[in-house]
C-alpha cells in the first residue's frame, strides 16, 4: 500500500528481457540503506517487487501482463520515473490510499502553463470514468493528485510547483501516456451498489422487509 507522495525521480540504468518479462535496474535519488529484498516500491504508479539491490540501485521484475496493462512497457534507459517506499504503519497519510496496482493507461491531452501552476487535462478509459469525482483523489503515474473537473472521460488537474519540480509530471506533454489508478474505496463502492443499479423497485422493497 501506498500513499502517492512520492520520495523522488528515480532513473533507468538498465533494461533486461527475461522471457517474455523484462528486469529494470533502478538508481533511486534516496538512501536504500534500510529497504530490504522482497520489499515493495512504487515505480509511476505501478507495485513492482525489490528482487537485487546494490547501493542506490536496486532491480525488480516485471511480468508480462504488468508491461501490457502499464506504461512501463514503453521505457527505456535513462528514463525518469517516480518512486516510492511501501507505507509503514504509523506513517502519515499524506496522499490516498493508492495499491499500485494500475487499473488503466491515460494519454494527456493539454497541458497549459498559468504562473508557476501547470494544469492538465488527461483522457482515461472511459470504464475508469464512473469511479473519479470532483474534488477526489486519483493516482496518475503513482502521484496523488486531486481531481479540479471531470467532464466524461477527461480529468482536470492542477499541479504545484513542488509537485512539478519532483515528479515526472512537470514535464509530461500532450500525447504522453500515463498510467491511471482510480479511487480504491469507490471501486468497492462501485461494486456493492452494483446488484441495485436498477433503482429502488418492489422486488428489491419486498427482499428487504417492506410488504
Amino acid at each position: 500500500m501506498f500513499t502517492g507522495i512520492v520520495e523522488g525521480l528515480g532513473e533507468i540504468v538498465k533494461i533486461e528481457s527475461r522471457a517474455r518479462g523484462r528486469v529494470f535496474f533502478i538508481l533511486s535519488p534516496f538512501d536504500l540503506g534500510d529497504t530490504q529484498i522482497g520489499d515493495s516500491i512504487a515505480v509511476n504508479g505501478v507495485c513492482l517487487t525489490v528482487t537485487a539491490l546494490s547501493g542506490n540501485q536496486f532491480a525488480v521484475d516485471v511480468s508480462p501482463e504488468t508491461l501490457k496493462r502499464s506504461t512501463l512497457g514503453s521505457f527505456k534507459v535513462g528514463e525518469k520515473v517516480n518512486l516510492e517506499r511501501a507505507l509503514r504503519v504509523g506513517d502519515r497519510l499524506g496522499g490516498h490510499l493508492v495499491t499500485g496496482h494500475v487499473d488503466g493507461i491515460g494519454k494527456v491531452l493539454k497541458r497549459e502553463l498559468r504562473g508557476d501552476f501547470i494544469f492538465y487535462t488527461v483522457k482515461i478509459p472511459k470504464d475508469l470514468a464512473r469511479y473519479v469525482v470532483e474534488k477526489g483523489s486519483i493516482a496518475i503515474d503513482g502521484i496523488s493528485l486531486t481531481v479540479n473537473q471531470i467532464k466524461d472521460d477527461e480529468v482536470s488537474l492542477a499541479i504545484i510547483p513542488h509537485t512539478a519540480k519532483l515528479t515526472t509530471i512537470g514535464f509530461r506533454n500532450p500525447g504522453d501516456e500515463v498510467n491511471i489508478e482510480v479511487d480504491i474505496i469507490g471501486k468497492y463502492v462501485a461494486k456493492l451498489l452494483k446488484p441495485y443499479d436498477k433503482g429502488l423497485t418492489e422486488e428489491f422493497l419486498r427482499e428487504h422487509g417492506f410488504d
